[in-house]
């Protein structure tokens, strides 16, 4: 019994210690001329890690298909548990995945208070966007300049509106006039406590679950009227 008291005692206590630690998520992308790389690792406590690098990104010679090449990785450099996988996605997959896109913003507006109130929770405790791009003609290089300096401050005004900036972002554009050149370096920092993405989760599920039964009833409803 005393063992039984100890190892519940135990359970809960790593359970609580769950709800209350942060999850903290590192991304870093790079984009140079044709060549794409993107890392993204997960950290709680420190020590346990999870590590997601796509370094490939790029069109396939031989189908109108994007091959995406991927490795991820568990604990430290060194540890064997790693796995690659390279991943072609066609023209029906994408159009498969934008009918569920479609089918999840038209459920954004019910979301948003359940979304937002998790959203001012997150903090963003880094970001930093950095590009040098160029069309080849002066003139329109610094049009795309302006526009891009318009997107880069919009999506700043979203993040600021909806989550937490610990720091000032850095933000630069460096426009290239004499050749026609896209780079970009992109890093953020993203943090929240387990137990308020838990707790936001269960609340999603449940209004899930509470649209779709409306969303059957609404159907039933309808074929009755049409008999």
């Amino acid at each position: 019994m005393f063992w039984l008291l100890v190892s519940l005692s135990l359970l809960v206590l790593l359970f609580v210690l769950v709800l209350l630690a942060k999850l903290t998520i590192l991304i870093n992308y790079q984009h140079y001329n044709d060549n794409d790389d993107l890392k993204i690792e997960l950290r709680i406590f420190r020590f346990i890690k999870y590590k997601i690098h796509v370094p490939v990104i790029k069109i396939d010679d031989n189908s109108p298909s994007v091959v995406v090449k991927s490795h991820t990785h568990v604990g430290e450099p060194g540890n064997d548990q790693a796995d690659d996988q390279v991943t072609q996605i066609g023209k029906h997959d994408i159009m498969h995945r934008l009918h569920n896109i479609k089918e999840l913003l038209e459920r954004v507006f019910g979301l948003h208070v359940i979304v937002r109130k998790f959203f001012q929770k997150v903090v963003i405790k880094k970001f930093e966007w950095e590009t040098l791009m160029g069309i080849g003609d002066a003139a329109y290089t610094a049009m795309a300049a302006g526009a891009l300096w318009t997107l880069k401050g919009s999506i700043i005004g979203l993040i600021s509106h909806y989550l937490q900036l610990k720091e000032m972002p850095k933000l630069s554009i460096t426009p290239h006039f004499q050749a026609a050149v896209i780079q970009t370096r992109f890093t953020c920092m993203i943090q929240f406590r387990i137990g308020h993405a838990i707790l936001a989760g269960l609340k999603l599920i449940k209004f899930w679950k509470g649209g779709r039964s409306r969303f059957k009833s609404s159907l039933l409803n309808e074929k009755t009227k049409s008999l």
